[in-house]
Formats: structure tokens, C-alpha cells, sequence
């Protein structure tokens, strides 16, 4: 059955499948991947992930806090770090560590799955909003809070659906920082074609975009303790509220979006109209064609790397956790050159 009677302007929902859930990722074909392999000419790696205890505090987001790192227990309470294990024989003994992680899927390096924005949207066609989410998918039944039956999680939609999909494909750079280095910049369609021309930059159907802003290095220099004010006052960030923008999103066929900051685009947006207050870009791509969204990636090291190359184009390993019912999850891909 159905999910939906109306669908959002300018979405695509229903033309991957009507039970679909990955969104764009449809678009990275066996094909495309063999492109991607073709792109790897010296075999190098770079990481592209922060550490995931930066950008450190909670001062870019005050809901979300490092991890904690504990042991787990042994018998009688004891922790289980460097904890000695003998048998029979005490001249054998085996030392152990095990610990476990609470985890702000979402603090550091990170994806966002197709759960994580919403809209509240006449899906039904009845002259009433309800919430939903790409595709269709339904808050309260699909994605569910603490409330709901079976508690709070993503029955669809979660980030364990991208896991399962295996993501893998061709990583094009796009160099805002060389542009517009660290000074506070809202990126629209005009500046970012003007960027892709100079830098000789093509975005094919299939694309993984990542876009570098200088951010995350910003944050790895900073060492754990951030500045609130460079935090929320510098590098550049996309123009969510740019028609334009949004349309070269979606002719363009790109894949997922991923950048080096911490929304992709500017937050809060400029003010307009309509819905979407604060992410309209986060709507147009979440919500309504099923882009998934990278954000904080380190990718100063390979943007340097590939700009003394003259290159912009790389394989992109990039899979989420497979957590199932999780919104989110900390990324931690590797780009080979």
C-alpha cells in the first residue's frame, strides 16, 4: 500500500521503488564504481574522519557531548583494563582490556541518515499536515519516539539501511577554502560554478560531492579546546535558501552531499519564507530526493594533496555504522588516490 497520496514538489519520491530507502545512493551503479576504481592512479589513503572526541566540549552544539570511554566489568565489579586472567598454571597469565563507548552519533566526523530531518507535509491529500520523512515514511510509525510503541528509533529509514548499501564511488573536491578562505562565507549557485570552473571541477550522475571549507582543520588546531566565536563565525557554508543551488543539487545526479563544517550549509539559514526555518537545504535533500549528508569530514590533508596533483577526482570508501534504528552515525571514510 501506498504511503502517500501527494508528493513534494521537486521530490523524487517513488522513482527509486515505493518501499525504497537509500535515496540517491540508487545512483552509484557497478558502473560507476568501476570509475571510481579507475580514479585510484598512486594507492594512497587518507583518512577522512576527525577524531571523534573534536571538536571537543559542547560548544558547537550543546546537545551533543564527547564520548566516555569505560571498561566494562568483571565479576565482583572490577574493571576489565589490564585485568590478569590465569588458569591453571600461574605462570601463564593473560592481561585484558574491554571497554564501551556512550556516543553522540552526531558530535564529530558524521552521516546523517534519511531520518534525521523531516517535514510535516499533506502526504495523505486530505487538506492535513502529518509528519513524514523521504519516501513517505511516517513519524510515530516509522520513525518512532520515546512515546511510540517500541520506543524511540528509526523502523525505517535508519542508518544501517546506507551500511547495508555499501557505500563506495567516486569523491569529487570542491575547494571553498581556496576561494574564500576562513572568513565567513554564504555560498551560492553563482560563487560555486565560479569555484568548479577555475578549478576545472565536473560533477557526473553518481557523485559523492565533498566540499572543503578549511573547518574541520580549523577544529584539529584548535586541540580539543574550541573557540565559540571561530566555531559559529567562520568558513564557508552553502546557501540553503538559493533556488539556484538547490536545482543544481538535483540535476546534477550527485549522490550524497558531504563537507568539512558542521550543517553542509549555512545554520541558521538566511530568513525567507515558507517551511524549513532554519535547513532548507537538509529538507530539500533529506526529505525530499534522499541525499545523505556528510558533515565535520577532515579533508584539509587529501584537498592539499590532490590540489598539488591538479587532481579532484578519488575512490571514496565511506560506510556508516550498520546500527539499526540509529538516525545517524560517526563516519569514518577513506579516500584512495
Amino acid at each position: 500500500m501506498t504511503r502517500w497520496v501527494n508528493r513534494p514538489e521537486g521530490s523524487n519520491w517513488g522513482d527509486f521503488g515505493a518501499d525504497d530507502q537509500i535515496g540517491r545512493l540508487n545512483l552509484i551503479t557497478p558502473e560507476k564504481i568501476r570509475a571510481a576504481a579507475a580514479e585510484v592512479k598512486t594507492g594512497e589513503r587518507f583518512c577522512l574522519s576527525l577524531p571523534l572526541d573534536l571538536p571537543g566540549g559542547n560548544l558547537l552544539n550543546p546537545r551533543r557531548f564527547p564520548p566516555e570511554l569505560v571498561p566494562t566489568k568483571r565479576s565482583g565489579g572490577r574493571a576489565n583494563m589490564n585485568y590478569k586472567v590465569s588458569q591453571d598454571d600461574p605462570n601463564f597469565v593473560d592481561v585484558i582490556c574491554d571497554d564501551l563507548v556512550i556516543l553522540h552519533t552526531q558530535y564529530s566526523s558524521q552521516w546523517d541518515s534519511l531520518a534525521h530531518v523531516g517535514q510535516e507535509f499533506d502526504a495523505d491529500g486530505d487538506g492535513k499536515a502529518e509528519i513524514v520523512y523521504y519516501n513517505g515514511y511516517r513519524g510515530g510509525e516509522h520513525v518512532c519516539g520515546p512515546e511510540d510503541a517500541g520506543g524511540s528509533r528509526a523502523n525505517a529509514l535508519g542508518i544501517e539501511n546506507m551500511a547495508a548499501a555499501g557505500v563506495q564511488g567516486r569523491g569529487v573536491m570542491i575547494d571553498l577554502e581556496g576561494a574564500f578562505g576562513r572568513e565567513k562565507t554564504i555560498v551560492g549557485y553563482d560563487d560555486l560554478m565560479k569555484v568548479m570552473e577555475k578549478d576545472g571541477v565536473i560533477v557526473e550522475e553518481g557523485d559523492m560531492v565533498c566540499l572543503h571549507t578549511g573547518f574541520a582543520q580549523m577544529i584539529m588546531e584548535m586541540a580539543g579546546n574550541p573557540d565559540e566565536k571561530a566555531l559559529h563565525n567562520s568558513c564557508a557554508a552553502l546557501d540553503g535558501r538559493d533556488g539556484k543551488l538547490l536545482n543544481w543539487i538535483t540535476d546534477s545526479g550527485l549522490s550524497l552531499l558531504i563537507a568539512d563544517n558542521y550543517a553542509v550549509e549555512a545554520y541558521p539559514s538566511r530568513p525567507g519564507d515558507g517551511c524549513c526555518a532554519f535547513l532548507p537545504l537538509h529538507e530539500h535533500c533529506l526529505f525530499k530526493l534522499g541525499i545523505h549528508l556528510g558533515e565535520l569530514w577532515h579533508l584539509t590533508p587529501l584537498n592539499s594533496w590532490l590540489k598539488k596533483q591538479g587532481r579532484s577526482r578519488f575512490l571514496l570508501t565511506a560506510p556508516p555504522m550498520r546500527l539499526p534504528g540509529a538516525v545517524g552515525s560517526p563516519a569514518n571514510a577513506v579516500a584512495t588516490v
